[in-house]
């Protein structure tokens, strides 16, 4: 096995446990016996447990903003595509395994300053670009993205914690409800 691959397969298996069991729960150990990488490669792919949560939380950034980019992506009209990042998430919820967040999650073990705090801000921040993306194609004022934001952190919450996949209904009906009342506002006289 080279380098990259057992890269890859620590990663994976970090990917896997970390968001199943938490970050601190889970030690190098359960990792190595997970990868079937031996602990003397598993340090030189990644010399400490920070730097393998610090891939993790990255790796998932761009895999969970991708597959929701994809979804939107396949809608043409403005307005829909901000409703359909709420359609996929009502589908996220529903898979089996669903946690929640993983970088409110592991914010929630590590808190601030941590390197996870800085990659969770991250992780917002990008989400908030992309809904100011999302936004700036409609007549809206651009404070919609962080409300957008704040339905969706809330929806993701209650799913995971309520175990409640009807909540990115409830966000999806509040979503639409600001956007038809900032339409309507950027119209009026």
């Amino acid at each position: 096995m080279d380098h990259d691959e057992a890269a890859l397969r620590v990663l994976d298996a970090a990917d896997a446990l970390f968001y199943e069991r938490g970050v601190q729960a889970v030690g190098m150990d359960a990792i190595r016996a997970a990868s079937g990488v031996p602990f003397k490669r598993l340090y030189r792919c990644y010399p400490s447990k920070e730097r393998l949560v610090a891939e993790y939380l990255r790796r998932r950034d761009q895999r969970w903003r991708r597959r929701m980019a994809d979804f939107v992506d396949e809608r043409t009209d403005p307005a829909e595509r901000v409703l359909a990042v709420f359609d996929w998430l009502g589908r996220w919820f529903a898979e089996p395994g669903f946690r929640g967040c993983a970088f409110v999650n592991s914010f929630g073990e590590f808190g601030a300053p941590s390197v996870v705090a800085d990659i969770a801000r991250e992780h917002k921040d990008a989400l908030r670009h992309y809904l100011d993306g999302l936004v700036a194609c409609l007549p809206v004022d651009a404070r919609l993205a962080e409300e957008l934001l704040l339905l969706i952190d809330g929806a993701i919450v209650s799913a995971s914690i309520m175990r409640n996949p009807n909540a990115a209904d409830s966000a999806r009906a509040a979503a639409s409800a600001l956007l038809v009342a900032r339409m309507a506002q950027s119209t009026a006289p």
